[in-house]
């Protein structure tokens, strides 16, 4: 039992580790790519969960919703995010940050 205990902690710290990484590169590629809508508050928002709606970036307080718009759509443009339409919603997939919490 101590054992199980043990991997699922090593398991744990090493995708929170991955997780850290990834954030601090995509942070870097913002600022390279699109620096003009770099901000701490939005990179760390994109990794909340998987994906990303405008609405999650006006309620976090980061910009109005035409600008959201603009921001999220600019991050497609650099490969960060991939827009997917859901009804009448747009849903910005973050695939790097998906792809790490499903391969394990």
């Amino acid at each position: 039992m101590l054992e199980a205990v043990t991997q699922t902690a090593q398991w744990t710290t090493d995708l929170i580790k991955s997780i850290k990484v990834l954030i601090e590169g995509t942070a870097i590629l913002m600022r390279l790519a699109a620096p003009q809508i770099y901000s701490r508050e939005l990179t760390e928002l994109i990794f909340v969960q998987p994906y990303c709606r405008i609405a999650n970036v006006v309620e976090a307080g980061i910009a109005q919703r035409q600008t959201a718009s603009t921001y999220l759509k600019q991050l497609c443009t650099i490969g960060l995010l991939h827009e997917i339409k859901a009804g009448r919603e747009k849903i910005f997939v973050n695939p790097a940050f998906l792809k790490l919490l499903t391969q394990r």
